[in-house]
């Protein structure tokens, strides 16, 4: 079942907050709510309700196959583009992806955390 926009957010947000050592805000603009580990940014949620997207960190081959996969996969919108998606609601996608795009992110991320900043992360 497709995740609809407000469901892909919904859903992202609690995938992140259920995750250790997470914090997020609105540190840069308004509309953006920022999710980080260790000062780390591995989530970005668009409060826009006519650009309901989430951004989030991929590897670089993973990200390329995402966005041919997908239609509603796109390279990241605020972000370096080969390092980063931002998923739509379309087609495809399902909340287990949602869900699983956003742990990708916090463990790419933590796991390139110093040690001493990993604590708590899985």
């Amino acid at each position: 079942m497709s995740a609809a926009g407000d469901r892909l957010q919904d859903t992202a947000r609690r995938a992140a907050l259920a995750l250790p050592d997470v914090s997020h805000g609105y540190p840069s603009a308004p509309g953006l709510d920022v999710y980080k580990v260790a000062d780390k940014v591995f989530l970005i949620v668009t409060d826009d309700p006519d650009e309901q997207i989430i951004t989030v960190k991929c590897e670089p081959e993973h990200a390329r196959a995402q966005v041919r996969g997908y239609a509603s996969i796109t390279p990241g919108r605020y972000l370096d583009k080969r390092h980063w998606i931002s998923l739509g609601p379309g087609p495809g996608i399902t909340e287990r992806l949602v869900t699983d795009a956003v742990e990708d992110s916090y463990d790419l991320v933590a796991e390139r955390l110093p040690r001493h900043d990993r604590r708590g992360a899985r």
